[in-house]
């Protein structure tokens, strides 16, 4: 068993970094406890087998939006054994609700952000479609000038052929050869 107390510094509170280090030790054999500090820092006590430790210290010390950890200073301890689970120590009840409503704040504004890529792609998808439509009916009206001339050779050349045969049919009458 070992145990390490962690100051984590940057944009730490009320962008729900205290629940993204509960949520990454929910399946793992640590006890301990996440709390904001009045210093805007956020402190986390954490005690457990060294190599699970290691790990939650790989998956809490991080940059993803909107939390952005920019320091993270660890003191490695000797266990207590004084935690049975792991929690998250909060704050007085407006403090708290504050920060809920930053992070959904946050949580909203990267769904507005989301929904506004997808709907420029779904724009982009529909231009396209468009462009494909326009090229199907020009080739439409391509294909149907091609056929309306092919039948006009057609028929010309039918009637060449008709009137050449009739005249074959005459000259063969005229030599006495009968039809």
């Amino acid at each position: 068993m070992k145990r390490f107390v962690a100051i984590a510094k940057g944009r730490v509170q009320r962008v729900g970094y205290r629940e993204h280090v509960y949520n990454e030790t929910f399946d793992i054999d640590i006890s301990g406890y996440v709390k904001n500090l009045d210093t805007g820092e956020v402190e986390i006590v954490a005690e457990g087998a060294e190599s699970d430790l290691l790990d939650l210290i790989t998956r809490i010390n991080i940059i993803q939006r909107p939390i952005a950890v920019k320091s993270f200073t660890i003191t490695w301890e000797e266990p207590s054994g004084a935690y049975s689970d792991f929690e998250i120590i909060r704050g007085d009840i407006q403090q708290e609700t504050f920060e809920r409503m930053d992070y959904a704040g946050n949580v909203l504004h990267s769904m507005d952000m989301k929904l506004d890529t997808s709907l420029q792609k779904q724009d982009q998808m529909l231009d396209k479609q468009d462009q494909m439509i326009e090229i199907g009916k020009e080739t439409r009206d391509e294909i149907t000038s091609l056929r309306k001339d092919t039948r006009l050779y057609l028929n010309d050349d039918k009637n060449e052929i008709i009137r050449e045969i009739a005249s074959i049919k005459d000259a063969l009458i005229r030599a006495g050869i009968q039809v």
